[in-house]
């Protein structure tokens, strides 16, 4: 039986303070935003590099249905031979958020040059909601299905980009600042090879 003592002492109130303090952040929306800041301090270290050539994974299938935010089905074969960004994303969840402005203001700058595919682990409804108060204009989907092997993730945020041979050049899970000079010049770099073929 837990024994409560008569009267609380400065090493109580601590450990009561630091326990409400932490079912603070791991349970409200202020923890939310406290988890939301702390992931865009990390992203101020966190730019996505590329990888090396020898090192890059070509994707073996591009069949993979999806649904956009209009209810028609999509498959990822249709984008096979693009530059594509895709990015595996969620309204609850705080890297998400983190890195969503970053890839927000890639996507305005690209968006015309590049397939950009934004996957949401959501509800439709929350997904709309979110859009609509942060005034993202993004091309979300939703998963059919699983995707291929290659760009599979057990966590999100996860982004990649892949080049127009199919090989994934950068890759990253967690948040990261996407609208970062080594992802732009990555992408005008990518952009340049494909008109010169």
């Amino acid at each position: 039986m837990l024994k409560i003592p008569k009267k609380l002492t400065k090493k109580h109130w601590g450990n009561i303070i630091f326990v409400v303090v932490l079912a603070l952040i791991l349970f409200t929306p202020a923890g939310t935003f406290v988890k939301v800041k702390l992931n865009q301090a990390k992203m101020l270290f966190v730019n996505p590099s590329s990888i090396e050539e020898a090192e890059r994974v070509v994707l073996s299938d591009f069949q993979w249905n999806l649904v956009d935010s209009k209810g028609k089905a999509i498959n990822f074969q249709q984008m096979e031979g693009n530059i594509i960004l895709l990015n595996f994303w969620a309204t609850w969840c705080p890297p998400c958020i983190a890195e969503m402005p970053s890839l927000h203001n890639l996507y305005k700058d690209y968006g015309d040059k590049i397939t950009f595919l934004f996957v949401a682990n959501d509800e439709k409804k929350n997904v709309e909601a979110y859009l609509k108060k942060n005034t993202y204009d993004l091309p979300v989907y939703y998963a059919a299905e699983n995707a291929p092997k290659e760009i599979q993730s057990n966590s999100i945020p996860a982004t990649f980009l892949i080049d127009d041979q199919g090989k994934i050049v950068m890759k990253e899970i967690g948040s990261a600042n996407w609208n970062s000079t080594n992802v732009r010049t990555q992408i005008d770099e990518l952009l340049a090879f494909s008109l010169a073929e």
